[in-house]
């Protein structure tokens, strides 16, 4: 994996004492066009890794507001091989940006696990988030990942045991992906004792692996709190969906500078 650009850039990081911040869209949402000037204006603003949903009918980790986006990703007729061209123009201008793929395992059973793969290695995409992937189940994800020099990013929760963190942190590549709460993604207001207490335990559990938090983080003092617990990144979705929502006047250059203004303000936060 060392010429992965996710265990790049988190050694770049940890060089510069920064945490690392990164931020999710729907790919292809509102639309294609616009996706890609979303897409600049967040690393503009300072994103260290972008996570690129591919919409699927059924997106059981996902919130209210992320579903609804998927939704009418899919409504509008934007397919898996709609989100590769997106990654593959990203990858063209932002030659270093780790990228990663987050969908649901049906999307690449499919076209094929291996075949799918492939085609998204030769898009640019360095990752997959996979939500419904179990490592019991995963050896021959595991094996087309691990031959593809791709990053097999795993879930844990706060009510996880021990074991099955430690089997998880043992398969797990790029990152670990720390679900913050009980419950689906979505903004929320403030987080509970025993988040911290979970991020906490994740870190001792695996201190050489790259823990990242996401599931509800949307503002720089959740991006502090969560660094001050352990956490290497943070992730930030739902938040982001959000603003791309409320873009009425569909002012994609307003829209822009918004974006760049707030994942700036969640950087800035990411300093150790």
């Amino acid at each position: 994996m060392q010429n992965n650009r996710i265990e790049r850039k988190f050694y770049q990081l940890k060089a510069r004492k920064q945490k690392g911040l990164i931020c999710y869209i729907m790919g292809g949402y509102p639309n294609p066009v616009d996706c890609e000037k979303i897409i600049s204006a967040i690393v503009e603003g300072g994103a260290d890794i972008i996570e690129i949903g591919i919409p699927f009918s059924d997106p059981i980790a996902d919130g209210p507001v992320i579903q609804e986006a998927a939704f009418k990703a899919l409504q509008k007729g934007v397919t898996p091989q709609i989100c590769l061209n997106l990654i593959k123009n990203t990858r063209k201008r932002y030659p270093e940006l780790p990228i990663v793929i987050m969908t649901y395992s049906n999307i690449l059973q499919k076209n094929g696990f291996k075949k799918f793969m492939q085609m998204a290695k030769d898009a640019g995409t360095d990752g997959f988030i996979l939500p419904d992937m179990t490592i019991d189940e995963s050896e021959r994800y595991l094996e087309y990942s691990k031959n593809l020099e791709l990053a097999s990013i795993f879930l844990v929760a706060p009510n996880t045991s021990n074991l099955r963190i430690k089997n998880t942190l043992a398969v797990s590549t790029g990152f670990v992906y720390v679900v913050s709460i009980y419950g689906t993604t979505g903004m929320r207001n403030s987080f509970n004792k025993y988040t911290l207490t979970a991020i906490k335990n994740i870190k001792k559990l695996g201190p050489k692996k790259n823990i990242s938090v996401g599931f509800g983080i949307s503002t720089p003092q959740h991006v502090q709190l969560m660094s001050n617990c352990g956490a290497d990144a943070v992730i930030v979705g739902s938040a982001i969906v959000k603003m791309i929502d409320s873009n009425e006047e569909r002012d994609i250059v307003q829209l822009q500078n918004n974006l760049r203004g707030y994942v700036k303000s969640l950087k800035a936060a990411c300093t150790i």
